[in-house]
């Protein structure tokens, strides 16, 4: 949930409004958090976009699913409302867009973090990837979008291709070569992931994960994101099963087990 303010609002950083046109880009917006503190470096104003074709079963979002729906923005639309924070950031906070799946909009992407760079503002992409492709035209706005990307959080979701299909639904393939492509091509990245038991949490999967993490090139962080159950109630409330019912969170020890063998403090930024 959004931590609100109340506040007397600068006029000084607003962004004058752009007309609607077919040529400008629309981002469609599941939800806003003005106060992220875990989306990127600092305090950041997160999008969250909607849509996502991959069906997680851990993911806890389930209403971020369908594609087209939300709250339509420009990119100057979303950026005059995340410059009202601006004070909050300080100099590593910005402006983070995560999803669903962010990559789904990446024409939008483009247009926003392209502005927000023209502001000096700092742009972190939260994505796992799963768009990627060197086909056109994707590769070329994904190259793009590069340009302006100062981080990105990527999720790996599972190592094995074919537990990471049996957890998503989609193999891992593009995945990698998108991580690849930024780590040969000087892109800095987080890598974050979910310990999930009877799913990630096995020795063998971690040993296989953290020893392909140490062939990447820029990656500042390694994050083991534990198994929560809060997202249980939305498929509830949208008449969907839930499909790891009955399994827990991972306990102490093996968040830390993961953390040792994915080497987490081995990388040069681990201290915000």
């Amino acid at each position: 949930m959004a931590i609100k303010f109340t506040t007397r609002l600068s006029t000084e950083n607003v962004v004058p409004e752009t007309p609607i046109t077919p040529e400008v880009p629309i981002g469609y917006v599941h939800s806003i958090e003005t106060f992220g503190s875990v989306d990127g470096p600092g305090i950041r104003f997160v999008a969250f976009l909607q849509g996502c074709r991959m069906r997680c079963e851990f993911c806890h979002n389930p209403d971020t699913w369908n594609i087209g729906s939300g709250e339509a923005y420009t990119a100057d639309e979303l950026i005059a409302k995340a410059l009202p924070y601006k004070a909050f950031w300080g100099k590593d906070g910005g402006i983070t867009c995560s999803g669903g799946e962010s990559l789904i909009q990446i024409d939008f992407l483009i247009d926003l973090f392209k502005k927000c760079k023209a502001q000096r503002i700092n742009t972190c992409l939260d994505t796992c990837g799963q768009p990627f492709t060197y086909k056109e035209p994707f590769f070329s706005k994904f190259k793009e979008l590069m340009k302006y990307t100062d981080l990105s959080m990527v999720d790996i979701k599972h190592i094995d291709p074919a537990g990471h299909k049996k957890l998503t639904g989609f193999s891992n393939e593009h995945i990698l070569e998108m991580i690849e492509y930024m780590s040969n091509h000087g892109h800095h990245m987080w890598i974050r992931h979910v310990l999930i038991p009877e799913r990630t949490d096995y020795d063998e999967y971690l040993t296989r994960l953290g020893d392909y993490i140490q062939t990447l090139n820029n990656v500042d962080r390694v994050e083991v994101l534990p198994y929560h159950t809060m997202g249980i109630v939305k498929y509830e409330k949208m008449g969907i099963k839930y499909p790891l019912a009955g399994i827990e969170p991972p306990t102490h020890d093996r968040v830390v087990n993961a953390e040792r063998l994915l080497h987490t403090a081995d990388y040069p930024k681990q201290q915000r």
